[in-house]
């Protein structure tokens, strides 16, 4: 792992609030995604909801967060080199020189020990997920792999931590392994849909720098067209394995669908502003259409999960002979 590119040119400019901005905190937010991992777990499995549980959930929640952090700060020193291309990446604490590299080696992995250590005190299977949490990181960042240098890969393994994500949330709670491989796809192509749509804003924003191949590698490779084909694909691929979940496990779930759509349709329209809140995710909070789209689709969809309605049930059994044509096939 050679970063000596990364090395600001005067150390004596590093800084502790550098340290602590690399870490990301600001970007804990995204770990909102291990919420649903926990409702589905407690919604499928009919889970009561104890003071160790939420005890469990806070410990988790910061595992999860420290992690994340871990992988934030080698993200920062892998790219230093490629950010000093970025219009505003280029201010970054490591390529402006606010950042010790030997410390932040330290901090790295002293982000992940700490994590890892308070994941073992919920369950060895939370540990493990967290554990390839981290790994994903070296897979994304480190040559001579580097997942993120690599048109379409990058984005598959950068979203693979959503449903990590969800799997943490799932064993925060649970220590049940059946967990349904439909919605972990969904989830997947989900996050998929959210990078590629970054993938676009960035490549819109940096084709007029003339800094894509410096910046990074797959966006050169990209064009709009390509990246808006491969937006399509990864909504279909989720909305349909979410449908396969649904179907399967919660029929309820489809009244959620108009809410869910509406919240991608309007996560789609911010990728075509300038200065694109979908570059910066943990600063959509900001974006007060999407957030209520998303505040109202949750409230849909907890209510479709812990609600049953056998009316809606029976409207949507099958009403074809599908064991007589079976039988007559045979």
């Amino acid at each position: 792992m050679n970063i000596t590119t990364a090395k600001p040119s005067r150390i004596s400019h590093a800084t502790l609030a550098g340290h602590i901005e690399i870490a990301r905190v600001d970007h804990w937010i995204k770990n909102v995604f291990v919420i649903p991992g926990i409702v589905a777990a407690v919604s499928l499995n009919r889970l009561p909801l104890t003071v160790q549980a939420g005890k469990n959930i806070l410990v988790g929640l910061l595992a999860t967060c420290l992690v994340a952090s871990s992988n934030y700060v080698l993200n920062e020193m892998m790219d230093a080199p490629f950010d000093r291309f970025h219009p505003i990446k280029r201010s970054r604490p490591v390529p402006s020189g606010r950042v010790n590299i030997t410390l932040a080696y330290f901090e790295w992995i002293a982000l992940a020990v700490c994590g890892l250590a308070f994941a073992r005190s919920i369950s060895p299977y939370f540990t493990l997920t967290l554990m390839v949490l981290w790994l994903m990181g070296l897979v994304y960042n480190i040559p001579p792999l580097r997942s993120k240098d690599i048109p379409y890969v990058d984005v598959l393994t950068e979203a693979i931590n959503n449903p990590l994500r969800l799997l943490a949330g799932w064993f925060i709670v649970t220590s049940s392994t059946v967990v349904p491989g439909s919605l972990l796809l969904s989830y997947w192509m989900a996050g998929c849909y959210f990078m590629a749509l970054k993938r676009y804003a960035e490549h819109r924003r940096l084709r007029d720098h003339n800094g894509l191949a410096q910046y990074r590698k797959s966006l050169a490779s990209f064009t709009p067209e390509g990246l808006m084909v491969s937006v399509s694909f990864y909504a279909s691929a989720s909305m349909l394995f979410f449908g396969a979940f649904m179907i399967r496990y919660r029929i309820e779930l489809i009244l959620s669908f108009p809410f869910v759509a509406l919240v991608m349709a309007l996560y789609l329209s911010l990728a075509f502003k300038p200065d694109s809140a979908v570059e910066h995710p943990e600063k959509l909070y900001r974006e007060r259409r999407l957030m209520s789209a998303v505040m109202g689709c949750t409230l849909v969809m907890a209510v479709c999960l812990f609600i049953d309605m056998p009316k809606l049930q029976k409207i949507f059994t099958p009403t074809a002979p599908i064991q007589s044509a079976v039988s007559a096939g045979k």
